[in-house]
């Protein structure tokens, strides 16, 4: 009963019932926010402040997506998207598993070898909506096929967003009792890559297999004929390869965008005079997931605020009864609810490892074992999260005809298939290591 009254408990099932009833992200989360306040006893101008302050937390990530926003933009001005465009229209052969196929390699690189996050979604999925019609491609699949190439690889490949993820997880767990490495990290995780590739098995060749019809609402504009790369294009390659370059040199990925650019402009691939055009057409392509970061953060704060986290954590300790499984599926349900709720694994991580590792440490759990349930409890809820980059990404290139519901078509397909497969193999993991 304890654990009903929770503030963090109660907000997070508001904010998923606004999300389901059509609320605008945004203000779901502020009113869940003041909610969670109100039942811990804050004043509302106390609420108001820590959201507020709590804003700044993802601050770096939001202009990390208006930069890339911008880059993505360029690869537009330079005319390296209707390329790309085409050459996959080309690739693809009337074979709608293939196009598939390449989306999920295109999201798996960009988060390790090209880390523009999802801001090339909304860049190159808007061409190829009429050829998905086509097809009748179902784009729950298409939006399943994008998360697990957003997330697979931050969990299971250190490089890149995974390099943050698996250095979080390893020096939290140290932190907190657990001596661990990432070179720890990556040998337990493949298992959870294992997992998540079962679910999306399941989502391509099983759930949404079936054809789908869409209206060809909207008229892409004419791509270019040419299937050539020019210099131009070849620049923007080298520019994304720096953007990399200095992200895993620096730690920092705006610092990384902010070179690529320079690099872009420097060299005059586009025109300078036009840097003021591309800012604003970054904006325009990752400016609301950016400003919904932002505000996800500021909800997180006023979580951590009601001291909500630690009560919820500790009311179900006593129904661990000694057993890992038991306590490993009750600390991943946990992970699972915190992070559909703020919308973030990499701020889950610090959260989490407070409380869960003296947990893992008094049950006797081995490194493995605990790697990889904790890195689970993370990762659960990023995929199906309303206010998640993995599912706002995909929704804001399906949706460019208004055909897409960002909850029932991108947030609640990706929530059955991922993050049941993670819990599933996160529980396998303590019978094989």
């Amino acid at each position: 009963m304890e654990f009903i009254l929770n503030p963090v408990f109660i907000s997070v099932i508001i904010l998923c019932i606004f999300c389901l009833c059509k609320i605008n992200v945004l203000l779901a989360l502020i009113i869940s926010a003041i909610i969670a306040g109100k039942i811990a006893g804050m004043h509302s101008d106390e609420i108001m402040n820590v959201f507020i302050g709590g804003m700044g937390q993802n601050s770096e990530i939001a202009l990390s997506y208006i930069l890339l926003g911008t880059f993505a933009a360029a690869m537009v001005h330079t005319g390296l998207a209707d390329v790309l465009a085409r050459r996959i229209i080309l690739l693809i052969k009337n074979n709608k598993f293939i196009l598939l196929l390449i989306l999920i390699l295109l999201a798996c690189a960009s988060q390790n070898i090209i880390p523009v996050h999802i801001a090339f979604i909304p860049v190159i999925i808007p061409p190829l909506i009429n050829c998905m019609n086509r097809f009748k491609l179902d784009r729950r699949a298409v939006a399943c096929a994008l998360a697990f190439g957003l997330v697979t690889p931050y969990i299971v490949f250190p490089a890149g967003f995974g390099l943050i993820f698996q250095r979080l997880v390893a020096d939290n767990m140290t932190l907190n009792g657990i001596a661990v490495s990432v070179n720890d990290v990556w040998k337990s995780v493949w298992i959870l890559g294992v997992g998540l590739l079962c679910g999306l098995l399941w989502a391509i060749f099983v759930s949404y297999r079936k054809d789908r019809n869409y209206e060809n609402t909207i008229h892409t504009k004419k791509m270019c004929n040419s299937l050539r790369f020019t210099g131009s294009h070849y620049i923007t390659f080298i520019a994304a390869a720096a953007t990399l370059a200095v992200q895993l040199w620096t730690k920092s990925l705006p610092l990384g965008a902010l070179i690529g650019l320079t690099i872009i402009f420097g060299t005059k691939a586009i025109n300078p005079k036009n840097m003021d055009i591309l800012i604003n057409e970054g904006i325009g392509l990752m400016g609301y997931v950016a400003f919904v970061m932002l505000v996800a953060a500021g909800f997180a704060a006023v979580l951590k605020s009601t001291n909500g986290i630690e009560t919820l954590v500790n009311a179900i300790i006593p129904y661990m009864a000694g057993s890992k499984f038991i306590a490993a599926l009750l600390m991943l349900l946990t992970g699972l609810f915190i992070t559909v709720g703020i919308g973030t694994s990499f701020g889950t991580i610090p959260i989490l490892a407070v409380l869960f590792v003296p947990v893992f440490v008094k049950l006797g759990f081995n490194p493995a074992e605990a790697i990889t349930v904790f890195a689970a409890a993370a990762a659960l809820g990023d995929a199906g999260s309303p206010a998640s980059g993995t599912t706002l990404g995909p929704t804001a290139g399906l949706n460019v005809d208004g055909q897409h519901s960002h909850i029932k078509d991108t947030c609640i397909p990706t929530f059955l298939h991922f993050n049941l497969s993670l819990i599933i193999f996160a529980i396998i993991s303590l019978i094989i290591f």
